[in-house]
């Protein structure tokens, strides 16, 4: 991975949340393939577990997920992690989700299914602007 062209050393720790597998999977095929670092759970709970003893450059979440949903997850990750860019993925997106999404801090808003280039679009401008 090429970071304002130089290669990285360390690679940037993802963190992805989301309850489907296939979701998990190919995040990190296409992320991983990018040089990041990636670290995938399937609940809000678990990313929380997560965030308390590792430090990661980005965390995408999907919105959509049994017990506690991505708006939930994001609102504590903004609380522990203010300067931590938070990206927020649906398959159910309608204006109201991305206004939500947006209001709420999100830094962009991934429809599902996408792109490996529309993923990594979003990631790479995410962590550009932290």
């Amino acid at each position: 991975m090429l970071t304002n062209g130089r290669e990285q050393l360390n690679p940037m720790k993802l963190l992805v949340v989301d309850d489907e597998a296939i979701v998990l999977s190919t995040c990190r095929r296409i992320l991983e393939e990018e040089g990041f670092d990636v670290l995938l759970v399937p609940t809000a709970e678990e990313a929380l577990e997560v965030l308390e003893g590792t430090t990661v450059s980005l965390v995408l979440i999907d919105i959509k997920m049994p017990e506690r949903d991505g708006f939930y997850l994001m609102d504590v990750v903004r609380e522990l992690c203010p300067k931590t860019p938070v990206l927020l993925m649906s398959g159910y997106h309608t204006v109201e989700t991305v206004e939500e999404a947006t209001r709420r801090g999100a830094a962009a808003f991934i429809p599902k299914p996408f792109t490996p280039e529309e993923l990594l679009s979003a990631v790479q401008g995410a962590l550009e602007k932290e």
